[in-house]
């Protein structure tokens, strides 16, 4: 029996959600998987009705009792400094040493591109974000604070441990799935000391892995060059491995060209301990109540989700239903449709009883 935790969270993260569950709800059922689904009350509504966060305990019943998490969205105006969304999702992200962050950015239809002339070039481009270190570990601060005079700094952590573990995740990745180019991102011409440990730490991986798969080609490119690319010719990479950093922009990026934030998902994991789920749109709080965010992200978290837990078959059906939908224009408004969330949901729901 594997539990996993279901925290909406906040905006649109609760109309999201709803319609992930709906679908590992039928799977599970069709397939006779046996998971166990627990709601937690984690978000903006529950600090400001308790002053709490999250606590100590909630920790460990996180961590202890359940096998992964499926977030909707952090993030509430009524909490201007996103305490909250700082101490639950970070917060887990640290605490539990999720350390690989993987974004796949699939383009299922030319028409979803922003980009003209797609058609005939398919794109998969899978992010490997390292989670744990860089710029977000808040390591710094500020002196002369309020004065003309102020100074802020904020340090860039690095670790051979942490970046040899997910350049590593990158290359494990690339070999299970037969994917032929690892590239390299950093800024090592302006960024030395942690572009020379990413750059050591990557040639050394890539001889190890290139001695037992010849086909993996590799390479490296800095971050500005590569945020060009990937909208030029994004067609042209597969696998990309970065810091935390530019792991964040480069994936908005990728999910921009390949359909937008509504559609793409991620996975944030320790492998072999522990996982979590999220579509990385954002809370979005503008709409809302609306009934008009788009659902595929958060269930498409449901794909990585059941592979995760090693249902790799029931996993490629959740993400062909994905597909279908997209190809029959069954989607909200900001890919071109008409439906509402919970139409969508319907729609997945209906393609997924026939096939299951």
């Amino acid at each position: 029996m594997a539990r996993i935790a279901l925290v909406p969270g906040d905006g649109i993260g609760t109309e999201v959600v709803a319609e992930a569950r709906r679908v590992l709800e039928l799977v599970s059922r069709r397939r006779g998987l046996e998971l166990e689904l627990v709601d937690w009350d984690l978000g903006a509504e529950r600090t400001l009705r308790t002053g709490v966060t999250i606590t100590d305990e909630e920790f460990r019943s996180l961590s202890e009792d359940h096998d992964a998490i499926l977030l909707g969205a952090m993030g509430d105006p009524r909490i201007p400094d996103h305490r909250h969304a700082r101490d639950i999702l970070l917060g887990l992200r640290f605490r539990l040493d999720l350390y690989v962050n993987y974004r796949p950015n699939v383009l299922l239809s030319p028409a979803l591109s922003p980009l003209r002339d797609m058609e005939g070039r398919p794109v998969r481009v899978e992010i490997f974000r390292e989670n744990t270190e860089g710029i977000y570990v808040n390591m710094g601060g500020n002196l002369r604070a309020g004065t003309p005079d102020e100074i802020a700094i904020q340090e860039d952590v690095n670790s051979w441990k942490g970046v040899e573990r997910i350049i590593r995740a990158a290359f494990e990745h690339a070999v299970a799935r037969g994917r032929t180019r690892v590239t390299l991102v950093d800024k090592a011409n302006a960024m030395p000391a942690a572009g020379a440990l990413w750059r050591r730490a990557f040639g050394a991986l890539a001889g190890e892995f290139t001695a037992l798969h010849p086909e993996i080609q590799t390479d490296m490119a800095y971050v500005d060059a590569m945020a060009m690319d990937l909208v030029r010719r994004p067609e042209a990479y597969q696998v990309l491995v970065t810091s935390n950093l530019f792991g964040d922009i480069l994936s908005d990026v990728a999910a921009a060209v390949t359909g937008g934030l509504g559609m793409a998902a991620s996975a944030n994991i320790h492998p072999g301990r522990f996982a979590l789920f999220e579509p990385v749109h954002g809370s979005a709080p503008d709409i809302a109540g609306q009934g008009i965010a788009n659902p595929l992200g958060a269930v498409a978290c449901v794909a990585l989700l059941l592979e995760y837990l090693g249902e790799t078959e029931a996993s490629g059906v959740v993400d062909a239903a994905i597909r279908g939908a997209v190809e029959e224009g069954s989607v909200t408004a900001d890919l071109g449709g008409r439906l509402s969330t919970r139409q969508v949901g319907d729609r997945l729901v209906s393609i997924l009883e026939e096939w299951l």
